[in-house]
């Protein structure tokens, strides 16, 4: 009966102990680090490996130090150009400063995800729909930019910023081609016309270069007069020159 008793006396000792070393023994891995506080005030950082606390003194608030990444839902946007569109985005960000990510903010996640939706309507707001489509890495450095600099108080840097999606709506879409369709034809439009224009520049400087010699002029009716006749044609109309006239007239008067 003396054993039992003791027993009894000593397994709630026993308890209390392991409960003790469980509440003053914390094992951080290398990517954690632990914020302290000591009756409520910050004490410093701890970690990786034995962390040792005080019981009911010490509290510590663990932070992940590895990169995080974060999904920004899907933002209705209005361009500059007042055209709607659906954009989503992702963010890669890490904790750099954990007592400030623990003491400035109550809960860093949320409020970056906040953040991020706030800034990507912002910015994408600024710039017209073609911007949008052709110039995501400059918009992805202007959100990061904005979005490094606001989190810095809170001790997390933001690495890199993705838009990953930007839906247009289908009758936006067609508009799209009709433009795009609209813009091949000018091109084509105006190249044809610079052809024409470079066209009608050499035919002035070949009329400019015939006009100084009438005899070359003539050869240039007998070499067209040629390639006609290489044509399959029967009959062959062809302006007669008075000019090469008088110039066989005055071969004859010689003779």
């Amino acid at each position: 009966m003396e054993m039992i008793g003791n027993l009894a006396f000593y397994i709630p000792l026993i308890i209390l102990l392991l409960i003790f070393l469980m509440a003053a023994i914390k094992i951080l891995r290398e990517y954690e680090r632990g914020v302290i506080f000591t009756l409520g005030r910050y004490t410093g950082v701890k970690g990786p490996g034995l962390i040792l606390l005080v019981p009911f003194v010490q509290q510590m608030v663990r932070i992940d130090l590895r990169t995080i990444v974060l999904d920004v839902p899907t933002q209705d946007v209005i361009s500059r150009d007042n055209v709607s569109v659906k954009v989503n985005a992702v963010i890669y960000f890490r904790v750099i400063t954990p007592e400030a990510a623990t003491i400035q903010v109550e809960n860093y996640m949320q409020a970056t995800s906040e953040l991020a939706q706030t800034t990507l309507r912002s910015v994408l707001g600024k710039h017209e729909l073609d911007e949008m489509l052709a110039e995501r890495d400059k918009l992805n450095a202007d959100i990061q930019e904005i979005l490094d600099a606001q989190t810095d108080a809170w001790g997390i840097k933001v690495a890199n910023v993705e838009i990953k999606h930007v839906d247009i709506d289908e009758s936006m879409v067609r508009a799209i081609a009709r433009q795009a369709e609209a813009e091949r034809e000018r091109r084509a439009k105006v190249i044809n016309a610079e052809g024409e224009q470079q066209a009608a520049h050499k035919l002035l400087e070949a009329a400019e270069i015939l006009g100084q010699r009438p005899e070359a002029m003539q050869l240039r009716y007998l070499s067209t007069l040629n390639v006609i006749a290489g044509e399959r044609s029967s009959t062959i109309i062809f302006p007669f020159p008075l000019d090469f006239l008088d110039l066989l007239k005055n071969i004859q008067r010689d003779g």
